[in-house]
């Protein structure tokens, strides 16, 4: 059954990512990107990682989503087709993935009790966590104390993200409403209307 859900969730994931890099719509792909995050959640439960499952709810589909909202009504909801398709970027991109995907053939199996953590680091959490650092709950004592400051590092990366979103809302031109054949639509000050319409059309 735990395999079925796995299988399951990595095809939505799969599915989801590939509809994203498709969807012109920018609206549409905040909200398919919101789903993605869910579902990586949980697939994080499914593997027993629940509070790395509840960072991803709540900064992925939550905080991330709001802020790319925020960011559609200033920019409007349109992608701007591209003029010309680098090839260069592409490959660039699947010469990463795959040694990416390489690196990973040298990890242990997922779960394996004989992996190296689970014969030192996991047991001294376990066994010493309520003498060293008096907290009961164990992954609140290993996020707080001794991963403290991998914590610190991570809250730091996502205030530096936050500045530099608002930085770049701060900038440049501010948005309009306009009508096109009827509807109103939030477009920047250099696009042209009737271009967000050929790009809708086509």
């Amino acid at each position: 059954m735990i395999e079925f859900v796995d299988v399951a969730l990595l095809v939505l994931l799969g599915v989801t990512s590939l509809v994203i890099i498709r969807e012109q719509n920018l609206f549409a792909a905040v909200m398919l990107a919101g789903i993605y995050s869910l579902l990586s959640a949980g697939l994080f439960v499914v593997m027993d990682a629940v509070d790395v499952a509840f960072t991803e709810a709540a900064v992925g589909a939550g905080i991330s989503t709001v802020l790319m909202l925020g960011t559609l009504a200033l920019v409007g909801h349109q992608e701007h087709k591209p003029k010309r398709r680098p090839i260069l970027p592409l490959f660039v991109v699947a010469v990463t993935g795959g040694v990416l995907v390489y690196g990973t053939l040298d990890m242990p199996s997922f779960g394996d009790p004989a992996n190296p953590i689970h014969h030192h680091v996991a047991p001294h959490y376990l066994e010493e966590s309520p003498h060293e650092i008096g907290v009961p709950n164990v992954v609140t004592s290993v996020l707080a104390s001794y991963r403290g400051y991998d914590t610190m590092g991570e809250t730091t990366v996502i205030f530096a993200a936050v500045v530099g979103v608002l930085l770049l809302l701060s900038r440049g031109p501010r948005p309009r409403r306009t009508v096109v054949n009827g509807m109103w639509r939030t477009v920047a000050y250099e696009e042209d209307p009737t271009e967000v319409e050929e790009d809708r059309d086509g």
